[in-house]
């Protein structure tokens, strides 16, 4: 298989691109055309090996502005990406959060993390807090972050003292753990779509694993070669699948345990040294051992480390309301760093993006087919991202920054609001009732039981498409009318809106369901039903039309054996009416007058999640194909949907 470099993924691309004006989202945004060549002309790089207090070297480039008439504070990035590139006089086209403090002048700093690229030590994926450090031997990402600002702030010419941090996805997990036990200098950190704990990030939802990520295993568990020397070229290879149709090539291998041999790396110089039933790649191995959330996955989030940021620290968490990959990281960490720090500067930007969209510059703010508005990232970048920036590192660094607590984009009626708090003040409760007769209504209208089969040789696709990606991404705003369509897919709608009705923070399905089997997954859809005058977008994929387009406002699954526990799981009793509950994380969005809104429920989401063999078995990682029975699922009509409205 072919090398893949880390260039091909997790970067965000700059465009060169003149910034049209927003319609209804912002106010125009200046021209920030700049040449490929503007680092090298304005920046000197130094790459140097920072020790930590265990005595590991951490490889850290360091990007000075070339005028050292003043003084600039330091912005950072940790990373297990790499800063590359490597070597003098090689230069990346864009440093720093985003072009105008790239112009404005920054000390920019990338480092890579312990056990990543070219700097030493062992890596461990989301690595543990350590609280009680008793010896220099005692270290983990927060200590490394505190050691390295110490040295940048006394080595570093021309630094004004005042350190930063931000980061996107992974980058934004080590953000947010520098904000824990936090250094002196570091004064404002913006942890971005940052992971908080892989249980509900990324590779799991709800404890459900997403075989959507499949692909970027062999990313983070594949060891580095040659006893773990630091390297500057990727080691890794991501699996090749021999298809563009992963529906149908997960369908095919079957149980998960058919493809552990993507992961044994056996080559003729390094034969394999793992024992039977172990793979090569020790993240697949964690994934395939640690199906619950045991002591392995709690002691890595950092949701629970929270309680003590320091308020010398300013943070300001952003997220796409559309990020398929870490939606629960910020609006989790923001939410902790709130409830636990109430006189600290704390704010919200949630925005109309997918995974890292903010930093990209396309002028045109589109999520998959769905259109949003013009300038809108444009616009977070250089009144938002660069305002927070300035006024900590450069400016008094009081409380008065001029930005609000929430920055929230409206999805529905495509513009900002501002608020004071997150979620607004004036929000209510409101149950809506999965009614008989495919009806969502505000009050219950009797019991009934909906029945479904839920068929193991037929799952429900979570997309359209025929594809084979990396992670996946557009799926959040696909049109859900294929899914509606089929027979094991429940639908409840409302009747056409006579009055605009705003949802504003979480979702929480109330649901009572049974099953023939022993085990299940649930998934509900929250959708905004277009009216039939709903005009087109030209970017819109060919066979689709906005005419009464079912757009995905909300989504989640919760596997239904950790309705009552994520540590604990149970089998359902076959036939016997259970609650299952499943939070739905926050959403800003304005159903229309004149829209319907539409709730899905279903049982499969295939290959987004793995298929459940829907017989309990202890670890469906090793699941065998007998295992895996279609049954009848049943949900009943005194479930319920409670909407958090803004009044």
């Amino acid at each position: 298989m072919p090398k893949i470099t880390i260039k091909h993924f997790f970067t965000f691309f700059l465009l060169v691109t003149v910034i049209v004006s927003c319609r209804k989202t912002a106010p125009k945004v200046a021209n920030a055309e700049v040449s490929e060549t503007y680092v090298e002309d304005n920046y000197t790089k130094k790459e140097v090996d920072i020790t930590m207090r265990d005595g590991i070297n951490l490889h850290t480039t360091i990007y000075s502005p070339k005028d050292t008439s003043k003084e600039y504070p330091i912005i950072m990035q940790r990373t297990p990406y790499s800063s590359q590139p490597y070597g003098e006089g090689n230069f990346k086209t864009k440093i720093a959060p985003n072009i105008h403090m790239m112009q404005d002048g920054y000390i920019v700093v990338y480092q890579d993390v312990r056990g990543r690229w070219l700097s030493e030590g062992h890596y461990e994926n989301m690595r543990a807090f350590n609280p009680d450090k008793k010896s220099e031997k005692d270290i983990d990402e927060s200590s490394d972050t505190y050691d390295t600002i110490e040295w940048l702030v006394n080595n570093v010419e021309n630094n004004n003292g005042n350190v930063g941090i931000w980061g996107i996805s992974y980058p934004g997990f080590y953000s947010t753990y520098a904000v824990v036990d936090a250094h002196p200098a570091l004064k404002a950190a913006s942890p971005q779509a940052s992971i908080a704990d892989f249980f509900f990030d990324d590779f799991h939802h709800n404890g459900a694993y997403l075989l959507s990520y499949f692909r970027a295993t062999s990313l983070f568990g594949t060891p580095r070669p040659d006893g773990d020397k630091p390297i500057d070229t990727a080691w890794y290879t991501l699996p090749d699948l021999p298809t563009e149709d992963q529906y149908q090539f997960f369908l095919d291998e079957g149980p998960l345990k058919n493809l552990d041999r993507f992961f044994e790396y056996e080559t003729a110089d390094t034969p394999r040294m793992a024992k039977e039933g172990v793979t090569d790649d020790y993240f697949w191995n964690e994934l395939k051992e640690h199906p619950n959330y045991d002591e392995m996955w709690q002691s890595r989030g950092l949701i629970q480390h929270l309680k003590d940021v320091k308020p010398t620290v300013a943070t300001m968490v952003v997220a796409g309301e559309f990020d398929a990959e870490d939606l629960y990281g910020p609006l989790e960490t923001y939410k902790n760093i709130e409830k636990y720090n109430a006189e600290n500067y704390n704010t919200l930007v949630f925005g109309p993006w997918d995974h890292g969209g903010w930093a990209r510059r396309k002028g045109q703010n589109t999520v998959g087919n769905y259109y949003f508005g013009d300038g809108i990232s444009e616009f977070f970048q250089e009144h938002i991202e660069t305002k927070f920036f300035d006024h900590f590192l450069k400016g008094d660094g009081d409380k008065n920054s001029g930005l609000p607590e929430a920055y929230v984009f409206d999805t529905g009626r495509k513009d900002w609001k501002t608020y004071d708090t997150w979620p607004p003040a004036g929000v209510v409760k409101k149950d809506m009732y999965l009614s008989p007769g495919q009806e969502l209504t505000a009050e219950p209208k009797g019991v009934e039981e909906v029945k479904f089969i839920s068929d193991i040789k037929k799952p429900v696709p979570y997309s359209e498409d025929i594809k084979t990606v990396f992670t996946p991404r557009k799926y959040m705003t696909d049109d859900q009318r294929f899914a509606a369509r089929r027979s094991d897919v429940l639908v409840f709608e409302t009747e056409v809106m006579e009055e605009d009705m705003t949802l504003a923070g979480d979702i929480l399905a109330k649901l009572k369901v049974a099953t023939t089997g022993s085990a299940a997954d649930w998934i509900v859809k929250i959708i905004d039903v277009h009216p039939a005058d709903e005009p087109n977008y030209d970017g819109m994929q060919d066979h689709l039309k906005m005419s009464n387009y079912h757009l995905m406002v909300r989504s989640e699954v919760l596997r239904g054996r950790f309705r009552n526990s994520f540590a604990n799981p149970e089998p359902f009793v076959p036939n016997e009416k259970t609650d299952v509950t499943i939070k739905l994380q926050d959403v800003f969005h304005t159903v229309k007058k004149g829209h319907k809104l539409q709730v899905q429920v279903q049982s499969t989401w295939f290959p987004l999640i793995d298929l459940n063999p829907q017989t309990y078995v202890d670890n469906i990682f090793e699941a065998d194909e007998q295992d895996f029975k279609t049954q009848t699922h049943t949900v009943f009509t005194d479930s319920s949907i409670e909407f958090s409205v803004l009044e």
